[in-house]
């Protein structure tokens, strides 16, 4: 029995805020830890495509999806994809949590516990 979540219930306007917020989470986040010394993170945005770049290099890009209402994530360990469902971001293949996984690919590119 698969965990992935069904396809999107929101209406185009509840994804764009939806997926907008998101995006500032982890922007206020990147910045948070930049003024507190945390990680030296560069978080750049473009529209609906946000790129977090670390010290070694290595990126991790979040970039919307609107006409499929998800989400998508790319990391050092892979690509995801993400659906809004019962309030959260859930990946469409084993229904895990989008900023659980963000926080995982993020430390193990980071070098250091970073949670969003």
């Amino acid at each position: 029995m698969s965990t992935a979540p069904a396809g999107s219930t929101l209406s185009d306007a509840d994804y764009h805020r939806e997926a907008a917020a998101l995006l500032a989470r982890i922007e206020a986040a990147t910045d948070r830890w930049l003024q507190d010394d945390v990680i030296d993170i560069d978080a750049q945005r473009t529209g609906g495509l946000l790129e977090l770049s670390f010290p070694d290099g290595s990126k991790i890009v979040v970039n919307t999806q609107p006409p499929l209402h998800e989400v998508w994530l790319a990391a050092r360990a892979g690509g995801y994809h993400y659906r809004w469902q019962a309030g959260q971001w859930l990946d469409t293949r084993d229904g895990g949590d989008f900023l659980a996984a963000l926080s995982q690919h993020a430390s193990t590119q980071g070098g250091k516990e970073l949670r969003f």
